[in-house]
């Protein structure tokens, strides 16, 4: 069976739908012929943690692990929670940072370059060289973000010659929080030449989305695959329908994630539709920015939200089967149309409709519409999303809301990582 190593920072009991991707290629790998060797950290600083996935890494896999220096972990003397917050991505508008915020993106961008794992990649590269000759590995694999984990397979190609195929969840440069770390010229200058040397010097690139492919094509000719995110079959027992007319978003709300005009649209519906307030529930199930809150106050929309917070993998799974209808919202941004959330593919075999909310051109807008798994629209439809929320209502009365998905199995975990395993074969 063919060896490979897998590279990562996330990883069980790491949460969120980041670590859904390669704990599931691990799962699935050995079905054809693959045998992946995990490396991590020892003593990571994970911003959401889910002890249940532990349970779902397969027994037989190796998973090693070393040591890291966490600058994070500092920097929590200043603001526990502010650097939390942070390290998950959830950075205020420019307008309401406070000096600590504006001192630890400044710190963050410009001094831990490409971000603050970077202090790991010496320690690891020495460790693994050791491991890959020992135990004849000859095919290593990086995920980023954290992007500073490519540096750790950009050595061991240079000082190794093995073969390295270097996996982008996000984009690198064009991310969607790089405009907001406060980066000097210097700074973001560095953070393309990074980005350039490893695009150039991996043997393959994979990406998630079609959009991120035709950007790094454009800056290598190297060779670069699409292989997006996907569901797996998860053992989630019948659930039955919530009695209100809940409106679910699983996952993070950033302050860039602040659909003001979904907020209008159900506000309008409330003080139009005789009754609609009654039935009305607005589900947030995980971290939401303060803004996100405040906004929904604005609308007079707080007495309908039932914030959860973060919850397990298992339980969002039930909220997925159960909700009337699933949110999905990405940034208001050119640089997000990139971005395909991981849970999209989760909702669509879910049974229930999608109403997505993102920047036009988004690349999830047409993975919904050919599998008839929902509705999208940007952010300047207010009207339209009233429409079809009233469509939707009068479904929900009569106890006929519900989709007819079709074309899905392309998106399954174990569909995908054959074509995983047949770029490493």
């Amino acid at each position: 069976m063919k060896k490979v190593l897998i590279i990562t920072y996330y990883f069980p009991p790491a949460g969120g739908p980041g670590v859904q991707r390669w704990l599931k290629f691990v799962k699935y790998l050995p079905e054809f012929g693959i045998e992946p060797i995990v490396y991590i950290p020892k003593n990571p600083s994970y911003p959401i943690v889910d002890e249940q996935l532990v349970k779902e890494i397969p027994e037989q896999v190796t998973v090693l692990k070393h040591r890291i220096f966490e600058p994070y972990a500092l920097a929590s003397f200043f603001s526990k929670d502010k650097t939390k917050r942070i390290s998950a991505g959830i950075i205020p508008n420019e307008r309401k940072q406070t000096l600590i915020d504006r001192i630890l993106l400044w710190v963050r961008g410009n001094l831990f370059i490409p971000d603050a794992r970077i202090l790991w990649v010496r320690p690891s590269v020495s460790y693994l060289k050791k491991y890959i000759r020992e135990n004849q590995i000859d095919t290593i694999i990086t995920t980023g973000p954290p992007h500073s984990l490519h540096l750790i397979g950009l050595q061991l190609k240079e000082q190794l010659s093995v073969r390295w195929l270097a996996d982008f969840r996000d984009p690198w440069t064009t991310i969607g929080y790089h405009e907001k770390l406060h980066l000097s010229e210097n700074a973001a200058q560095k953070h393309k030449r990074l980005e350039k040397k490893v695009l150039n010097t991996a043997d393959h690139i994979i990406v998630t989305s079609p959009s991120t492919h035709a950007e790094f094509e454009k800056k290598t000719l190297k060779p670069v695959s699409v292989i997006t995110n996907g569901f797996d079959q998860e053992n989630v027992p019948p659930q039955s329908l919530d009695s209100k007319f809940s409106l679910a978003h699983i996952g993070s709300l950033l302050s860039g994630r602040n659909p003001v005009n979904l907020w209008q649209a159900i506000s309008d519906l409330i003080k139009e539709i005789p009754g609609f307030s009654d039935h009305l529930e607005l589900k947030l199930i995980g971290t939401v920015s303060k803004e996100v809150l405040e906004t929904i106050g604005s609308y007079n929309l707080s007495e309908y939200v039932v914030n959860l917070g973060y919850v397990s993998h298992q339980e969002a799974l039930e909220h997925q089967r159960k909700s009337q209808v699933l949110l999905l919202i990405e940034i208001n941004s050119r640089n997000t149309i990139s971005i395909i959330p991981g849970k999209l593919f989760e909702y669509m075999i879910s049974n229930r409709p999608i109403l997505a909310v993102g920047p036009r051109g988004s690349d999830f807008a047409d993975i919904i519409q050919k599998t008839n798994t929902g509705v999208f629209y940007d952010y300047a439809a207010k009207d339209e999303i009233k429409q079809r929320l009233t469509q939707w209502y009068e479904l929900y009365l009569q106890g006929k809301l519900q989709v007819h998905a079709v074309g899905v199995d392309q998106y399954s975990r174990k569909s995908l990582t054959r074509k995983l395993a047949q770029l490493i074969s």
